[in-house]
């Protein structure tokens, strides 16, 4: 589905936009390996409440994490409209659910702001920065590592 994953030069680099409850976020393209379509999944026991389950991806067992509940909008329930990002982190494959990707974007390093102050600290954790697009929306860029802890049950195997 992504034909071309690229780095621009120095201080650019794409990401990929998604929506989760009506809300703009985005991680670096150089993390996503495809997008899929919705799938039914196989639902682990004792998993943390963000975690929808596991799916077969190409006869490997893929976590996938429900970014909504994750980042405390409360959990999706799934339809033929949602997508699974398939990203890698820290060397593991995970699934991440998303209402719909939006866009790929090329950005500006220099336009990624600070996420305020003011902020909770699990979105001072989860979010790297704050993108302002020309269109007026911002994006909030989500940092993997701070929301899929690689303990308690995200691993993929």
């Amino acid at each position: 589905m992504l034909q071309s994953i690229s780095h621009n030069s120095v201080g650019k680099s794409d990401v990929v936009a998604f929506k989760l409850a009506d809300q703009d976020f985005c991680i670096d393209i150089g993390l996503v390996r495809e997008i899929r379509g919705w799938t039914l999944t196989t639902m682990l026991p004792h998993a943390p409440d963000y975690v929808k389950g596991v799916i077969n991806l190409r006869g490997s067992v893929v976590t996938v994490v429900d970014l909504s509940a994750r980042l405390g909008f409360g959990a999706a329930t799934p339809s033929h409209r949602h997508v699974v990002i398939i990203a890698m982190h820290a060397g593991r494959i995970v699934g991440l659910l998303a209402d719909l990707v939006s866009d790929i974007l090329p950005i500006n390093d220099d336009h990624i702001q600070a996420v305020p102050d003011i902020a909770s600290n699990p979105a001072r954790e989860f979010i790297v920065g704050m993108i302002t697009l020309e269109d007026g929306r911002i994006l909030r860029k989500i940092d993997l590592a701070q929301l899929l802890p690689t303990a308690h049950g995200v691993d993929a195997a």
